[in-house]
């Protein structure tokens, strides 16, 4: 007896501006098309290239009803006519095709920016893809990219990997894939080392480290190394910010048990474990001054500072002075 598979989603909005999760949410929509007839064809094409009649064409029923994929790319591009003529099949699908609608969330037109929320209120499958922007949500990534071919990761090693390769995720995600191969499975520190020498040398967590530690001299030398190695400014800045914030909310929480205070604190117990050594260096009022220079920096190096490499090297100074600063 052979088990049949399950009817395909007819209408899939995929919700979000992430290339590599777009693409694997079209992907998935179209296997699973494949799945219930393997004989469904791919269609992509951008709202922009095209007509309310071609669309009608499109999803009209065929003769023979052989199964369809039409993926609508850029829908936050669409025209009002265009978008009446989504709306207007989604209220009566035929049966066989499967839309999917790329949609950045986004939209200068009023047709465009209701587009998602008409479609969820008809039903559809919702996929999000937002662009991963927080230094925690990159880690979550890894994790999950190495959970999905079986292997482990370990905390340092994720923080290791994201400085080796960058914040590209399809980087990351090529680079987690060949790790777990490589290394049998488990991936620690030693093996991301192993197999991305030099970016991953020096680093924008090496660079934090030493400047929460208070050390100048070590936190100076290891921005040089990193910014000749190539590190991305933007990895460097967010490695400072998060060491900081993460001293400060751990210290913010007190003295405590690490396996205790990870559930409260939302990170895992060697990230608080490590947070408060570091905090044993730092008062309220250094804390509260290095919150205001990551945040400066943030905007610094993504466009608002002439010279980022500049605004780095006087960030990393501001907090090694802030280091120790009374309370």
């Amino acid at each position: 007896m052979t088990t049949q598979a399950s009817a395909p989603s007819p209408l899939v909005l995929v919700l979000g501006e992430e290339e590599l999760l777009i693409e694997r949410a079209v992907r998935s929509a179209s296997d699973a098309a494949k799945a219930a007839d393997p004989t469904a064809d791919l269609t992509r094409i951008r709202v922009s290239d095209l007509t309310v009649p071609a669309l009608a064409e499109m999803v009209s029923p065929s003769l023979f009803a052989e199964g369809r994929v039409i993926v609508l790319e850029s829908a936050h591009d669409i025209s009002q006519e265009l978008a009446d003529g989504v709306m207007a099949y989604v209220k009566a699908p035929a049966d066989g095709i499967v839309l999917v609608v790329v949609h950045s969330g986004g939209g200068r037109s009023k047709a465009a920016k209701g587009l998602p929320a008409a479609l969820k209120k008809a039903g559809a499958e919702v996929v999000e893809c937002p662009k991963l922007t927080k230094a925690a949500e990159r880690e979550s990534f890894v994790r999950n990219e190495v959970r999905r071919v079986g292997g482990k990761i370990d905390g340092a090693a994720v923080l290791a990997l994201i400085d080796a390769v960058g914040s590209d995720l399809r980087e990351l995600s090529s680079a987690a894939t060949q790790l777990v191969a490589d290394a049998g499975g488990a991936v620690d520190e030693q093996a991301v080392r192993r197999y991305h020498r030099g970016r991953a040398d020096v680093n924008g967590f090496a660079v934090a480290e030493k400047a929460v530690a208070g050390d100048k001299a070590a936190a100076l030398e290891s921005l040089r190394w990193a910014m000749q190695l190539g590190v991305p400014h933007v990895l460097v800045a967010d490695a400072l910010a998060d060491a900081v914030r993460t001293i400060a909310r751990v210290s913010g929480a007190g003295r405590g048990n690490p396996n205790q205070m990870a559930g409260e604190l939302g990170m895992p117990p060697w990230k608080v474990r490590k947070a408060q050594g570091q905090a044993r260096g730092w008062g309220q009022d250094g804390l509260a001054t290095a919150m205001r220079v990551v945040a400066r920096l943030n905007a610094e190096v993504k466009g608002v500072a002439a010279n980022p490499e500049y605004a780095l090297e006087r960030a990393v100074l501001e907090v090694v002075d802030a280091h120790g600063t009374s309370r």
